[in-house]
């Protein structure tokens, strides 16, 4: 059985951007990253909040003061808890925590947050999220 070029190439650019992850990897992996940022948050560990961060949500921290102290002032909710909820759409996923909710983006390196802090609104509106960006 010969397979084509195309097929070759298809199937190498597929695991190369790991699009081909099934949705629960891809959950598994969101989740993990959420749970990190969570530890990173408990333990006041700046250096590992700030990296866990969407270059754009670090940029729009970052506008008024360093990264870590920024962060530090939202005094953001540390869930301690297991995640109630993991929703992964495409490239975005939502871990629910009983304090908090956080969003993440896909990235080349993984999972980053994009959004902490994050509170359902009443009547279908969107989160209220004290970090974000843009």
């Amino acid at each position: 059985m010969r397979l084509s070029t195309g097929w070759l190439l298809a199937g190498t650019l597929c695991l190369a951007v790991s699009g081909c992850a099934t949705v629960g990897e891809r959950a598994e992996a969101a989740e993990a990253a959420a749970r990190a940022f969570e530890r990173a948050l408990r333990s006041s560990d700046g250096v590992g909040t700030c990296d866990a961060l969407a270059p754009a949500t670090r940029e729009e921290l970052e506008a008024e003061a360093p990264c870590a102290p920024a962060l530090a002032a939202l005094g953001l909710p540390a869930a301690t808890g297991p995640a109630e909820r993991v929703d992964v759409y495409g490239s975005q996923a939502r871990v629910a925590f009983a304090q908090d909710s956080v969003f993440l983006a896909s990235f080349p390196d993984g999972w980053r947050v994009t959004a902490a802090g994050c509170t359902p609104q009443p009547g279908g509106r969107p989160y209220h999220c004290e970090l974000k960006g843009d």
